[in-house]
């Protein structure tokens, strides 16, 4: 985990614990970082509608800034928390070699789900990896 991430994650879960002390356990898991104002676990749809709220506060902020710049807003487009999660397993995938690591940081019970669902290959990566090829095999 990025340095910056854990810090973030340790400072919300300083602020939860001091706002709403909750002691929830769900399938032997305590400690949740990210809970509800009564100290009780989020749902994916909750998540999901607060995206949205901000997706659309953003959208709206930007339709009018671009019209008062006489310019096309750059909105974005709908995204949920399992959409956060594909983009950052897909980036992983760009970056880590070893799709067992992967595989044991997404928690997939099956290595197949994460070489079928997140393992794009780009042609960048293709490129990269004829170019590495060649290198190694010097073809007179």
């Amino acid at each position: 985990m990025a340095t910056e991430v854990k810090r973030a994650l340790e400072q919300e879960r300083q602020f939860q614990t001091e706002v709403c002390p909750a002691n929830i356990m769900i399938d032997g898991y305590s400690n949740f970082i990210f809970t509800s104002q009564t100290g009780g676990i989020l749902s994916p749809h909750t998540v999901n509608r607060a995206i949205e709220r901000i997706r659309t506060a953003y959208n709206n902020q930007e339709t009018e800034l671009a019209n008062q710049e006489q310019r096309e807003p750059q909105l974005l487009p709908h995204f949920s928390a399992h959409t956060l999660r594909h983009t950052f397993c897909a980036r992983f995938c760009e970056h880590e070699t070893n799709l067992k690591v992967i595989q044991e940081i997404m928690g997939h019970a099956s290595i197949t789900t994460t070489m079928d669902v997140y393992n794009h290959v780009t042609l960048e990566q293709k490129i990269a990896s004829f170019k590495r090829l060649g290198e190694t095999y010097k073809i007179i």
